[in-house]
């Protein structure tokens, strides 16, 4: 068995139906359920007993502690982490609980456990940590992308956090031996994202015909990994790392976000028009930036494909078009997630910065 938390997030409910799509081992999934932790994203899995769910905290000790000792995984993947920016801008307290506070605890319990294993159980045993290329900070148009040994330069509340854990996790490796493996990815976009992020954002309003918010001038520029091919990577980190290790997963695919948006509408232009014929690109509305937002990022993945042999199956625009069609495939899961607390903080976030 393995134990994934975070699993009903976007990236971890992702990764555990991939999981059992290809496997029979089975799967405890921890999630807290914040607002981006949704059972829902789960549904296919219902009845099937190789998944076994638990509503949990990964800085409740007592819980964790009691999770590893019951069930007995043979490798730990830690995705339950706070990770909007926009969030941890207006509220970073959370994101230190989760991000630092709640890997730290998660860290010791996972260190309890593995200290009492067999000696061929402990060899075996891995924990691994998924974490953000944002920790790296910003690039300027003509630097080179981020590999593994880039410095750290957090510039957000999230990235901070983020960086905080990815040191932990390291240190617990060096001092205590821990069999730690650490995945640094680029921005994912795929089917179950939650719409606070750009590109479900983009769908959802550009359909609901509100303004399609885009920061500053749009020109930030990303690499987008499309989250199926993330599933993968981590699979055969999982499978094959370096215990100690870090591992940069991107897509190959730097865009600016003017053209993430410009390439979603001319989709659903084609996909789902409008009724009166015009294109959803006129619903595009610049917004004030945020605070410090980075203005490039780009992940260098080649150490991941020269020793691993993994790239990803995805080109962005075979990705790009099977996220916009499961979103018109999925109107009744949008309408789920979008609960008044989320329609209060898309209001609060983008209406009174627009210009």
């Amino acid at each position: 068995m393995i134990l994934v938390t975070g699993g009903a997030g976007f990236i971890g409910a992702n990764f555990v139906l991939d999981w059992l799509e290809r496997h029979d081992e089975p799967v405890l999934n921890v999630d807290k359920l914040t607002y981006a932790g949704n059972q829902e994203n789960l549904a296919a899995l219902q009845g099937d007993a190789r998944h076994h769910f638990v509503q949990a905290d990964i800085g409740d000790s007592a819980t964790m502690e009691r999770l590893l000792a019951e069930h007995k995984p043979r490798a730990v993947l830690n995705f339950a982490a706070e990770s909007h920016v926009d969030r941890s801008i207006h509220g970073p307290e959370d994101f230190i609980q989760t991000n630092v506070v709640g890997t730290f605890r998660l860290l010791e319990a996972v260190r309890a456990y593995w200290s009492g294993l067999p000696a061929q159980d402990k060899a075996a045993f891995r924990f691994l940590h998924v974490s953000t290329d944002e920790v790296y900070g910003s690039l300027s148009p003509s630097d080179p992308a981020f590999t593994e040994t880039n410095n750290y330069e957090p510039n957000s509340p999230y990235s901070a956090s983020k960086a905080a854990s990815d040191h932990l996790v390291r240190a617990w490796h060096h001092t205590y031996g821990l069999p730690v493996l650490t995945t640094n990815c680029s921005n994912n976009y795929g089917p179950l994202h939650f719409p606070e992020k750009l590109i479900p954002l983009v769908i959802v309003n550009a359909l609901a015909g509100k303004p399609l918010p885009v920061y500053g001038d749009g020109m930030q520029v990303r690499d987008w990994l499309y989250v199926r091919d993330h599933c993968s990577a981590i699979r055969r980190v999982l499978e094959a790392g370096k215990l100690g290790e870090t591992y940069n997963v991107g897509g190959w695919n730097e865009k600016a976000n003017i053209d993430i948006v410009k390439t979603v509408c001319g989709l659903l232009d084609s996909l789902r028009p409008r009724s009166d014929g015009k294109s959803y690109a006129e619903q595009i509305s610049y917004v004030t930036d945020r605070p410090g937002h980075d203005r490039r990022y780009a992940i260098d993945a080649r150490k991941l494909e020269r020793e691993l042999g993994w790239k990803p199956a995805e080109t962005f625009e075979t990705g790009i078009r099977k996220t916009v069609q499961w979103y018109l495939d999925h109107p009744q899961w949008v309408a789920n997630v979008q609960s008044g607390a989320y329609r209060d903080w898309v209001q609060k976030q983008y209406t009174a910065a627009a210009k």
